[in-house]
């Protein structure tokens, strides 16, 4: 008999996968190894190992999660909120996530510049699931055709993740502000119109 309760298994691997991605998006791939993983998860190197079997399996879920998240939030926003969804997800993009915690932050912002660096395969795995998110985003654009809401979408995508990115590397505070505050309007305008 399971001293664990049904579902237990899939929690624990979830709550790893979130604590693999903090690790990567504050560190990136290069600055943190496998023992600053399992550290960040609050568990050993060999079960850390157990779970993903290397530290580029481990890089490779923690893009696909990340992702996954974001066109799961966006599809939320635009359930809950119709035609208001885009002002609420630049608002949020360009606020608390231009301004939490590096473990906190967006995925397409923080682990992009990763993907890069890394090899083919990762490359094909972050463009399927990259793909969705602008899915996601042109689907609750109006007007035009779909290739055109979805050059939107990809336009939109990059100004935010650009621009925070941006507005993350300055000094000031004040100096991030304007560059969110510019970023804002660019950003609602690339988009055009929310969908209801």
């Amino acid at each position: 008999m399971s001293r664990y309760g049904p579902g237990h298994r899939e929690e624990a691997k979830a709550k790893l996968l979130a604590a693999v991605g903090r690790g990567f998006r504050k560190s990136g791939y290069g600055g943190i190894g496998v023992d600053g993983l399992a550290k960040e998860a609050q568990v050993t190197s060999g079960a850390l190992y157990s779970h993903f079997g290397s530290k580029d399996v481990a890089f490779k879920a923690a893009v696909v999660a990340g992702l996954d998240e974001l066109r799961d939030n966006i599809l939320k926003l635009r359930a809950e909120y119709g035609a208001a969804w885009l002002d609420i997800f630049v608002d949020f993009y360009l606020g608390p996530k231009r301004t939490c915690d590096m473990g906190d932050s967006c995925a397409l912002q923080s682990l992009t510049p990763e993907v890069q660096r890394s090899g083919e395969e990762t490359k094909v795995l972050f463009q399927s699931h990259v793909d969705q998110v602008v899915t996601a985003v042109a689907d609750g654009l109006v007007g035009g055709e779909a290739a055109d809401r979805r050059g939107r979408a990809w336009a939109l995508l990059s100004v935010l993740t650009g621009g925070v990115t941006l507005a993350r590397s300055v000094s000031d505070p004040g100096a991030s502000d304007a560059i969110a505050a510019g970023l804002r309007q660019s950003a609602l305008a690339v988009a055009g119109e929310a969908a209801g």
